[in-house]
């Protein structure tokens, strides 16, 4: 077992520690057949992947760059010719 894998029995036999680890060290992987099959991750860690991420747009419109004046308009003209 690596130090953050562990086989599916083995997971099933020491599942508390598991937990601790996922908790204290980080992801841990559980293989099932050779394979990594699931990753058990804190509660902590879950909520973060859970949190709604923000669109381009609203990125600009929430940064204190804003305060700024900061032009998000298109400029609607067209692209200047070029020769290939």
């Amino acid at each position: 077992m690596l130090n953050d894998h562990w086989q599916l029995q083995e997971a099933k036999n020491k599942f508390s520690r598991l937990v601790d680890r996922a908790k204290n060290s980080g992801p841990q992987v559980v293989t099932k057949h050779g394979e990594e099959a699931v990753v058990v991750i804190s509660a902590s860690e879950y909520r973060e992947l859970l949190k709604p991420q923000l669109n381009l747009v609203q990125f600009f419109q929430e940064s204190p760059l804003m305060m700024d004046d900061l032009d998000l308009d298109r400029d609607k003209e067209l692209p200047r010719e070029i020769e290939l």
